[in-house]
């Protein structure tokens, strides 16, 4: 872990990073949220925000499970990283990607036809983060990032990466 000493030699978590590769199973949803927040205890998160990060990335990873593969195997990449006093998570696939990013990102819009999926994943990664990002292509995949700060700290400059 690469860790930095303050001034009054309290050590932070900036530049430690996680990476995590799963076979597209929804089951694995709860294993990266799980791991997240572990991870993201680094920060003084509430167990609150907490809750808010896992829910995000269970939705991430489980629109990849749903979603990139169509039924079959595939891979999902989850990386964290905290920097800056905040955690940028990246959840990627390598499935079918999609069309229109804007129309996805629409609350209750889904393509799934079971009842249960109700259309609402990129809501909820946005409702509880600070940023998110969604880069994808037809046939290349998806990248969701989403950034969040511990609400104790003070917001930073906009969107870095």
């Amino acid at each position: 872990m690469a860790e930095s000493v303050e001034a009054d030699g309290v050590g932070t978590a900036d530049g430690n990073t996680m990476e995590l590769v799963v076979p597209s199973l929804a089951v694995n949803a709860e294993l990266c949220r799980a791991a997240v927040a572990v991870f993201a205890a680094g920060l003084p998160f509430t167990l609150a925000e907490l809750e808010q990060l896992k829910v995000a990335v269970s939705e991430a990873v489980g629109n990849c499970a749903l979603h990139a593969y169509g039924g079959e195997p595939g891979r999902v990449r989850l990386l964290a990283q905290l920097a800056a006093g905040a955690i940028v998570i990246e959840i990627q696939d390598w499935g079918r990607g999609i069309s229109d990013v804007a129309l996805a990102r629409q609350p209750a819009y889904t393509t799934s036809h079971d009842p249960d999926h109700i259309g609402l994943g990129f809501a909820f990664m946005e409702q509880f983060t600070d940023a998110l990002e969604v880069e994808s292509a037809p046939g290349e995949g998806t990248l969701v990032r989403m950034r969040k700060r511990p609400s104790g700290q003070a917001a930073g400059a906009a969107w870095s990466g």
